[in-house]
């Protein structure tokens, strides 16, 4: 590793004024990073009237925090944001940076790696340095998901990657711990060449799934986008969201906002109930931080038995109301 370039950076993404929880799970990496390399642990604070999010940056474990306020970058315009990432990046020459691998840091990640004409990793799953070189080794699923590709950026600096939302484990806070706050000014070259004309909700459906304890997920074994119904009365009744696998929402069965998968989201909730899914490796790389995994499929030899902590086999359209019904009467709901 070049000593000219030193630091682990991550790019705080946050929206409606709270950090997303994906900047806590990249700074958890970029923590176990810097303190096996000996680096700084630094975020990149971009928006306008966002200062306060500094504190919560600390206690994720940044030691150091560059603010970049101005009211240009109150929205998530990706030709400001990139220039402002890149110039900073340009000035402090941090060996590793780490975006998160949502709808905007896919956009900006590959923006900055072309001004500095550096490689990205996209869609990383985990993260490490290695031993001897101090390579950043960056592990993805490729091919569909059937192999599980290592990556490193030997020849140029910095070290890029987008890691999916979930994939990470996020950080212990540490309440009141202090770092140093560098703001920095916003002087763009050009005017950007997008702008947003108006902000539409992605829907409670993915909004829920990010965060939800109890996800109940429906595949083509369905039979029927109807019958999503009997899934969504009972994530009603153990309080959860309802996904989808990539089959049905290719047939319009239900909304693409709720896909689960390597195409889609990956979420964590302590128990995914998994309907009529085959278990496709696409669909599971999108569920391996779930605490339990429920499958019910009526063909005994799917793959998602393979990973489901319990299994029942058995018709979903018979299993899941029944199911429902028992919970409703044990639970008084």
């Amino acid at each position: 590793m070049s000593e000219d370039w030193r630091g682990i950076w991550v790019v705080a993404e946050h929206r409606h004024g709270a950090l997303l929880a994906v900047t806590g799970e990249l700074l958890g990496a970029a923590r176990r990073l810097g303190e096996a390399s000996r680096q700084e642990v630094a975020a990149v604070l971009c928006g306008h009237g966002v200062e306060k999010l500094a504190g919560e940056l600390f206690a994720w474990g940044a030691d150091r925090v560059y603010l970049v306020d101005d009211p240009r970058l109150a929205a998530n315009v990706d030709d400001y944001h990139a220039e402002a990432v890149a110039k900073l990046i340009q000035e402090e020459r941090p060996s590793v940076v780490l975006v998160g691998g949502t709808f905007f840091g896919r956009s900006l990640a590959p923006r900055v790696a072309a001004r500095l004409g550096t490689g990205l990793t996209a869609d990383a799953t985990e993260v490490e340095l290695d031993p001897e070189s101090g390579l950043l080794r960056l592990t993805k699923p490729s091919y569909g998901g059937d192999v599980l590709a290592v990556i490193t950026c030997p020849e140029r600096r910095p070290q890029m990657a987008t890691l999916r939302p979930h994939t990470l484990p996020a950080p212990q806070r540490q309440e009141g711990r202090q770092g140093v706050l560098e703001r920095r000014t916003f002087a763009p070259v050009r005017e950007a060449r997008m702008a947003i004309l108006e902000a539409v909700s992605e829907g409670a459906c993915a909004a829920n799934l990010a965060d939800a304890r109890v996800i109940v997920a429906g595949g083509r074994g369905l039979g029927d986008p109807k019958n999503f119904k009997l899934l969504e009365e009972l994530a009603a009744v153990l309080g959860g969201a309802v996904a989808a696998s990539r089959a049905v929402t290719d047939l319009g069965w239900y909304p693409a906002a709720c896909l689960v998968g390597q195409t889609g989201l990956t979420v964590a909730p302590r128990l995914y109930i998994a309907c009529g899914i085959s278990g496709a490796i696409q669909h599971v790389v999108g569920i391996r931080r779930a605490g339990t995994i429920v499958a019910i499929n009526k063909d005994p030899h799917a793959p998602i038995f393979e990973i489901a902590h319990y299994g029942i086999v058995g018709d979903v359209l018979e299993v899941v109301p029944a199911l429902t019904a028992e919970l409703r009467r044990r639970l008084g709901r």
